[in-house]
């Protein structure tokens, strides 16, 4: 979904530029000498002056738009990306139908549309939230945690996740129930908190729910190991493998706004939360 409105975003900017310039260079100029040929026309006021000399409605829309719309995809492209969470797989560090910030210049500055990096800025870290194409569909974005980065070798016993051979620090919080994720015929989950990275999130583990275990799992070079927080309810690098350097869109830092579906309610405590 995201490449598809970046796409028409791009396709909107060069097609308001184009019509803009066109006009600018072959209309404009005899428009306005048409124009200044009416009686008193020196004595308008700038406002009338351009509504007497104003080009087509195609032309007039392409003049306004223009560096609006430019504006728009050079923040979107290489400063900031709002992203929706359709899903409850990051539960629950992050709710359902939230929608995030997403810093696009912390892992590089990169070309809009073709994900190419032209400057290395700095890398994905171990407890990072990133937001990343989707490796089976591209033109679906994910968003996950970073659990490995390149060199690291990773388990998952029993529920327990081992990095580099050492057991992720955690703490059990209890025993609660999944909010607000329609997704799951499973509602109880224990509840903890685990520190990857020197980052302390939360965690859920869905009671009932078999454990799918792996040892010694190595990350390779330019990829990324991923998971959700929900980690029951998760598709991420155990199902589909790792993440590749050149499919990352951006760190998430912040939630922006918070909708409750099952209350039709703004979550306004969410709002303004921000991401280690």
């Amino acid at each position: 979904m995201g490449f598809y409105f970046e796409l028409l975003l791009f396709i909107a900017v060069v097609a308001s530029g184009i019509i803009y310039v066109i006009d600018v260079i072959f209309f404009s100029k005899k428009r306005y000498a048409m124009a200044s040929k009416t009686p008193g026309f020196d004595s308008l006021s700038k406002h009338d002056k351009y509504e007497l000399s104003k080009g087509p409605v195609l032309a007039d829309y392409a003049r306004s738009l223009f560096p609006v719309l430019f504006f728009v995809f050079v923040l979107r492209g290489f400063v900031v990306e709002l992203f929706d969470v359709p899903s409850g797989s990051m539960l629950p560090t992050i709710q359902l139908d939230e929608y995030i910030l997403v810093n696009k210049f912390s892992y590089g500055v990169r070309l809009p549309l073709f994900n190419t990096k032209l400057i290395s800025v700095g890398t994905p870290q171990r407890g990072d939230i990133m937001v990343f194409h989707d490796p089976v569909n591209p033109r679906i974005d994910l968003i996950k945690t970073v659990i490995g980065v390149p060199g690291d070798y990773i388990s998952y016993v029993n529920k327990q996740l081992f990095i580099n051979g050492q057991p992720v620090p955690r703490k059990y919080l209890g025993n609660t129930l999944e909010p607000n994720n329609a997704d799951l015929g499973y509602t109880s989950v224990n509840h903890y908190q685990e520190n990857i990275g020197g980052h302390w999130h939360d965690v859920y583990n869905t009671n009932g729910v078999p454990s799918v275990d792996f040892k010694d799992l190595v990350v390779p070079q330019g990829e990324y190991f991923m998971m959700g927080d929900n980690r029951d309810d998760s598709d991420d690098s155990r199902c589909w493998g790792f993440a590749p350097s050149k499919d990352i869109v951006g760190k998430a830092f912040m939630v922006i706004f918070s909708w409750d579906s099952v209350n039709d309610s703004v979550r306004w405590n969410r709002i303004g939360h921000k991401f280690a």
